[in-house]
């Protein structure tokens, strides 16, 4: 650019040294340039100079102040005292990319575990290049991208020069997690938001397309996400119930699976016992000690057995450990598996999946993690004899044992539902005691927040068994001393499913194993119905 003469007061030779933009004043938040004047090692007043200046890609668009200073030999302080001599307002434009989608083409129908090819333009409207960045893929209910929306992938684009266009093309896979309906594929441009756009609001386009379910079972995520809504409507004689608004945030595993649906409905665990068999639990956690189970039969502190199960001041449950009545968490994986299931409806921390059911503490694990087999077979009987309704096993072995497997089938005969985690091995079938959902109980994997399968989670096999997946990383829950963080795993995915089998009986009592199996696995996200 050029600018006009400008008199010094004392009609001194200098330098240019330095130019800045700003909106409108000389000041700190001004954005800096620095050149020399080729050539030129002063001028008078009465020259004129020209120097380029390069506006980097992530301005904005917008009118600014072209503001120069000058520094002098013969005057210290003349950079600091010119700025306003030497200042003129220029209009000076943002140069800057702007990317947008156009000619996209998607199939019209795409089935659940299949997969699509999409094309479409990536045109650069702007008035500069676009470097690397990223198109991305989304399945929407409607035409807008929203965290509830379920991500397809992305596709890579190097470069874009101005004014042009690169025709992509790209396959993408639909999950098996994805439930059959009308949705939109939206492409949005620069989805990682690598480049800075003149416009960041037209970068989303939207094409319709229809997914449709043919499978009700498969070896990788069995019958897919569970559904809370349709699980408990179908308890109740009732097609699924009506959407409602997401809780978003860390709360997004409930909405995953659908339970607000289920609460809206009055549907909220209330009546109902969930064990959890695991580290122990923190009862005085402000999340959870409304909701821990207290065995009323029981006199405290008298050192006998009231109610003659043969286990003394058993108030809070057992701790088959240390063979006492301490089933406090000194691990907090048991801690965090019962903020899942029945963290309380507070506004704050988190709310679980059944929050108004009880927590029955049964410490089989040392607070290093591991426990004894028959301590775990000695925790199932306890729960299944004591009120339980409902078992929760977020623990893992790669051994069978027949008296885990034996302490299963005893708790299903007692009308009490086991629902055990999968493993996190990434293995083909899952691992002891999920193994045993063969015969009683359920198998739980995990996903993670797009509904695509945990890379830990250990799948369903190939041999067909009552097998759900349920959200299991970047899971939000109670952790020990009025403490939350985040935790993976099936172990995570376990509880979520336990809370939903808890909302299910809450609306009918008395539903069998074998119901609550048949029940689940035909309105989980893979079934035909």
């Amino acid at each position: 650019m050029i600018f006009p003469k400008e008199r010094n007061s004392n009609n001194e030779n200098f330098d240019i040294k330095t130019s800045s933009i700003s909106s409108n004043t000389f000041d700190n938040s001004n954005n800096y340039f620095s050149f020399g004047v080729s050539g030129v090692n002063s001028f008078r007043a009465s020259d004129r100079c020209s120097y380029t200046a390069e506006i980097i890609d992530t301005f904005r668009s917008n009118n600014y102040t072209d503001e120069h200073t000058k520094s002098s030999e013969n005057n210290k302080n003349a950079s600091q005292a010119m700025p306003q001599a030497m200042s003129r307002t220029n209009a000076v434009a943002a140069v800057q990319a702007d990317l947008i989608i156009q000619k996209a083409v998607n199939p019209c129908v795409g089935s659940v575990g299949e997969k699509i090819q999409v094309s479409y333009q990536l045109k650069n409207q702007g008035t500069a290049n676009a470097g690397s960045n990223y198109t991305y893929f989304y399945l929407s209910k409607d035409k807008t991208l929203s965290d509830r929306d379920i991500y397809l992938g992305n596709d890579y684009i190097s470069n874009i020069d101005n004014g042009s266009h690169s025709c992509q093309s790209i396959t993408l896979s639909i999950s098996n997690n994805i439930a059959a309906g009308s949705y939109y594929l939206l492409y949005q441009a620069d989805g990682n938001k690598d480049i800075a756009e003149s416009n960041e609001t037209n970068n989303i386009a939207a094409k319709a397309i229809t997914v449709t379910k043919n499978i009700a079972y498969n070896s990788t995520d069995g019958y897919g996400l569970i559904n809370a809504a349709a699980a408990v409507a179908k308890v109740l004689g009732q097609t699924t119930f009506a959407n409602v608004p997401d809780l978003g945030g860390n709360d997004w595993g409930a909405d995953a699976i659908k339970a607000p649906e289920v609460w809206a409905k009055g549907y909220t665990g209330k009546g109902v016992t969930v064990a959890v068999v695991d580290t122990g639990v923190d009862r005085n956690h402000s999340d959870l000690k409304s909701n821990i189970w207290k065995n009323t039969k029981e006199i405290a502190g008298n050192s006998k057995d009231d109610d003659g199960n043969g286990y003394i001041d058993d108030i809070y449950g057992w701790n088959f450990v240390n063979n006492n009545n301490n089933t406090l968490d000194g691990n907090s994986h048991g801690t965090h598996v019962s903020g899942t299931i029945a963290g309380v409806k507070n506004n704050f921390g988190v709310t679980g999946i059944a929050y108004d059911a009880k927590i029955m503490p049964i410490k089989v694990l040392g607070d290093d993690g591991y426990g004894e087999d028959s301590g775990v077979a000695q925790g199932i009987r306890y729960a299944a004899n004591n009120g339980a309704n409902v078992i929760n096993l977020s623990l893992t072995s790669d051994q069978p044992n027949t008296d885990i497997e034996s302490a299963v089938e005893y708790a299903a005969t007692k009308g009490v539902i086991v629902v055990m985690a999968a493993g996190n091995f990434s293995g083909s079938e899952p691992i002891y005691p999920a193994y045993y959902a063969k015969k009683s109980g359920l198998a739980v994997g995990a996903v993670d927040k797009y509904q695509k399968m945990a890379y830990l989670s250990n799948k369903a096999g190939t041999d067909s068994l009552p097998y759900v997946t349920a959200p299991g990383v970047d899971v939000y829950s109670t952790f020990p001393g009025n403490e939350y963080g985040f935790r993976d795993g099936t172990s995570m995915a376990t509880p979520h499913v336990a809370g939903v089998i808890a909302l299910m009986l809450s609306a009918k009592k008395g539903l069998t194993d074998t119901q609550v199996r048949q029940i689940v696995t035909t309105t989980a996200g893979n079934s035909l119905a």
